[in-house]
């Protein structure tokens, strides 16, 4: 089986570094990136500034359009599809032809990837989410992931997934997000799955197990998936764990218990004498405290009930002495959330800096110093994965491949 890739929602090329870092042989045949709404598209500059772009199978070149609007078939064949997409409602109904078809609210970008799927049948499939996609709607628990994961038993596919916490596992930055493996149960490795008790799957034999190593596995509990996708959508609730299997509709899950590696602090990733605009001026110090501190603050709602609203403190400045907290795509703008460091080299409070902000994501120093404004390299970071654990996974794909005819 040859090593190829198709990425999808590619930011500034996470999923390709993270495969490239290998040495193994993967080669991306086709990508695509677009930010809606962007009047630039930063990020998708940035990937082909790194990459170069890619023709279609039509020596068409359309990775930075709207994936709704691409032709699934003209993108080339590949033995592993992935991508980072966002967690939204995937909701489904009857379409208005047919009582048997489907339709997924317009915009939801899980039918993009499950449309490449039904096109071009991938052997594998490797995905990225943020965790709240297995509690998601908070209406109807695991209602969202449920629909996933009936989509692709439907298309003869089964799955795996794991949160994981990155910092647990060699990382910069405290980060969890949800990976799906999945794969077509005709390949060599699914019929090695199918026959492997899914206790045995979790703990041992599957690729996450392999890639990130856990303690335990505790709460393990099963249940089935309705053939029809839209009662999946009207009627299913679950409690989904942290980690599970789907083959054939049956779905087991349980909570893992990490295996925890040695950490890489935020202290290390810091840079000395920073420049200037970096810093904290003291006219803003204020409000920065007020917005790190803990709160209790009387609020109405809009029917007049009247509560009051409170939040913890956040350390500040952020300690060295730990990975850094969680990025997000608000990094180095006024927010409780961004980041304040002590200066290793002037011992000031300020910001951290572009080249710090892909450091803890993983990515070499200078990845998005292509062009783009300062405020769109934290943004990248902020959609970003954490490469090093692409690398992982990619490193037991190695050999999952490897034994394939």
């Amino acid at each position: 089986m040859e090593k190829t890739i198709c990425e999808l929602f590619a930011g500034v090329g996470g999923f390709r570094l993270g495969f490239d870092r290998l040495g193994s042989g993967w080669r991306t045949v086709w990508f695509s990136q677009w930010e809606p709404g962007a009047r630039t598209q930063w990020a998708h500059q940035c990937y082909v500034r790194h990459f170069g772009d890619l023709p279609d199978l039509r020596g068409e070149e359309h990775t930075g359009e709207d994936i709704s609007t691409v032709d699934k078939a003209a993108i080339p064949g590949h033995s592993l599809l992935v991508g980072g997409f966002p967690c939204q409602d995937y909701s489904v109904a009857h379409t208005l032809a047919s009582a048997h078809g489907i339709e997924g609210k317009k915009g939801v970008l899980w039918w993009q990837i499950r449309d490449v799927i039904l096109a071009k049948r991938p052997p594998f499939c490797l995905l990225e989410n943020v965790d709240r996609l297995l509690k998601s709607p908070a209406r109807q628990r695991g209602r969202d992931f449920g629909v996933m994961l009936a989509c692709l038993a439907a298309e003869g596919y089964s799955a795996e997934w794991r949160v994981v916490n990155a910092a647990q596992y060699g990382a910069a930055q405290r980060r969890r997000r949800v990976f799906i493996f999945a794969w077509r149960d005709d390949t060599a490795y699914g019929r090695r799955m199918a026959e492997l008790p899914p206790e045995e799957l979790l703990s041992a034999g599957g690729l996450m197990a392999r890639a990130f190593p856990a303690r335990r596995m505790d709460g393990l509990r099963q249940t089935e998936l309705d053939r029809d996708i839209v009662a999946v959508s009207d009627r299913f609730a679950f409690p989904f764990e942290s980690a599970g299997h789907m083959h054939g509709g049956t779905v087991t899950t349980a909570r893992a218990e990490e295996a925890e590696e040695e950490p890489v602090l935020l202290g290390s990733v810091l840079q000395k004498f920073a420049d200037e605009k970096y810093y904290i001026p003291m006219d803003k110090m204020a409000k920065w405290c007020y917005l790190k501190g803990a709160k209790r603050i009387p609020r109405t709602s809009r029917n007049g009930h009247e509560y009051v609203f409170s939040e913890g403190p956040i350390a500040f400045p952020d300690p060295w002495d730990r990975p850094g907290r969680t990025m997000l795509t608000s990094e180095s703008t006024l927010n409780r959330s961004t980041h304040l460091v002590a200066d290793p080299g002037t011992g000031r409070l300020r910001l951290l800096t572009p080249v710090e902000a892909e450091r803890l994501q993983g990515f070499d120093d200078g990845w998005t110093d292509t062009g783009m404004p300062d405020r769109m390299r934290y943004f990248c970071m902020g959609n970003a994965l954490v490469v090093p654990m692409i690398t992982r996974m990619g490193g037991v794909l190695d050999e999952i491949v490897a034994a394939e005819p």
